[in-house]
């Protein structure tokens, strides 16, 4: 294994994984993989990444299936002092394109499958990338070119306050924001959850998230690699692959969408479950019936959390008290959190935070960065929330209109934008609506631009599929002679709400 190197969060990874038994994970293709060869392959794909012009201090976007490789390259990325730039395997070329234009990556890691298409999105960029392969069996170019190179010797340098990863979140305005990460923002959440859940090497968490995204590469990823814990690594969430390995696992961390299909399942009862020390939901809101029905199945009380993509997670309910259903917890330890501009009588505000968890802005954008980040470190998160005596935190709505399906954030200005430009709607709202398996599902209001000729679903569900990742996609197109609005002409979301409350129940 390497020796400490000054590079904070390579080196916490190191040290964790020689705290277990030399087992990393087991994949969901029975194909095991122990410590040293996840760090020596991690350590062949630095040397690529050097062969491929990448710098520290450059970003490499990547949009690939998941795998273990795939994780070995976030950690490469990190060895090498590189920016991280994980992309949703969703997007569509027209989505990328921008990411590759404001981010100017030095390198970008596709599926074969993307190849081509990938090349040319490269060649209009505007800076010069380099374009490498990887599949989720670990094979590719940028595989082939790890097989033929020297593992690394020299670990990059870094400060805490150093970049380690650039993650994208949708802006209410339709332009995607990159949410910078720093050394410190990371590996401070990290070992405060490793703390608080009591995550060790005894620990084996049954990893079905997709590594994109916040809650399965920083939330379960660090969690194990600094614990020492081992992984049971999906490629996605099947109910049959859960269930097998749920007795040879104790941790399962996933959506609300998790455990509704396995409530659903009459094979997953108390004795399966009881090898199970943690069940941990997030990225979505989960039903306090949920939560309910859970603890009467199992005998266990999930525990929920609360996190954005620009702090990591900020409150939990404990470990050990009071999981309370409704609520996301209390403040983690090290995160401090208040109202901004509470109601009197709900008690309602908007919920801001402050800590060392909390990202050190968005990528190029100063102005949206002070709106958002004050000089203090508070953020205004835009989510509207309750804390109670007890300083248990509830949300209880979305200040910035934000949709959340299937864990997935999803803003409805970008595909209202994307809707009005289509020939026969005159204007259009995007709402989301509650949905028993996603938590809320995109519904699309439109009006006609000729009252004689209604807008068809289908066919602007056609028009609009290449445009968009199919998460964003709208499940109902519904047509309105107009839309309502207030006494200000602002259209009021909240009547649109009320007539799809039922709409997937």
């Amino acid at each position: 294994m390497s020796t400490i190197s000054g590079n904070p969060l390579y080196d916490a990874v190191v040290a964790g994984r020689a705290l277990g038994n030399g087992q990393l994970l087991v994949t969901d293709k029975a194909e095991t993989v122990d410590d040293a060869q996840f760090l020596d392959t991690a350590a062949r794909y630095s040397t690529v990444l050097a062969e491929a012009g990448v710098n520290p201090g450059d970003r490499v976007a990547v949009q690939v299936a998941k795998s273990w490789q795939a994780l070995a390259l976030y950690v490469a990325c990190l060895r090498h002092g590189a920016v991280f730039l994980p992309l949703n395997t969703a997007y569509t070329p027209a989505e990328l394109g921008y990411f590759l234009d404001d981010a100017e990556p030095a390198l970008f890691v596709v599926d074969p499958s993307t190849r081509k298409a990938s090349e040319d999105l490269v060649a209009k960029a505007s800076a010069s990338i380099a374009v490498h392969t990887l599949d989720d069996d670990g094979g590719g170019s940028l595989a082939e070119a790890a097989h033929l190179a020297a593992a690394a010797q020299a670990v990059c340098a870094c400060s805490p306050d150093d970049l380690a990863a650039i993650l994208y979140t949708s802006g209410t305005t339709g332009r995607s924001k990159g949410a910078m990460l720093s050394q410190k923002n990371l590996l401070s959440n990290a070992r405060t959850l490793v703390d608080a859940w009591q995550f060790g090497p005894n620990d084996v968490l049954l990893h079905a998230l997709p590594i994109f995204h916040t809650h399965g590469l920083f939330v379960a990823g660090h969690c194990s690699l600094l614990s020492g814990a081992k992984l049971r690594f999906h490629g996605g969430f099947k109910v049959d692959a859960i269930i097998a390995d749920l007795p040879e696992s104790t941790v399962l961390m996933g959506v609300p969408t998790f455990y509704t299909r396995l409530l659903d399942d009459p094979r997953f009862d108390r004795k399966l479950a009881a090898h199970m020390r943690l069940f941990v939901s997030g990225s979505a809101p989960l039903l306090a019936e949920t939560h309910r029905l859970f603890e009467e199945r199992t005998g266990q009380r999930i525990l929920e959390r609360y996190g954005m993509t620009e702090t990591n997670m900020n409150c939990s309910n404990p470990y050990v008290g009071d999981r309370r259903a409704g609520t996301v917890g209390v403040p983690l330890p090290g995160v401090e959190v208040r109202l901004h501009e509470a109601d009197a009588e709900s008690g309602v505000g908007t919920l801001e935070v402050r800590g060392d968890n909390v990202f050190s802005g968005y990528w190029r954008m100063p102005e949206k960065t002070r709106e958002e980040l004050a000089e203090d470190g508070w953020f205004l998160t835009g989510d509207l929330a309750t804390i109670d005596a007890d300083g248990y935190v509830t949300i209880v709505g979305r200040g910035k209109d934000l949709v959340i399906s299937g864990g997935y954030n999803i803003y409805p200005k970008e595909i209202e934008v994307l809707l009005d430009s289509l020939d026969g709607v005159a204007e259009s709202a995007v709402v989301g609506a509650p949905h028993p398996d996603f938590g809320e599902s995109v519904v699309a209001f439109v009006t006609a631009e000729d009252v004689t000729k209604e807008p068809v679903e289908a066919d602007i569900l056609t028009a609009i599929a290449d445009q968009l990742a199919r998460f964003k996609q709208p499940k109902r197109v519904l047509v309105l002679p107009e839309l309502p609005r207030n006494t200000m002409g602002k259209v009021q979301k909240n009547v649109l709400r009320e007539q799809v409350v039922d709409l997937f129940s």
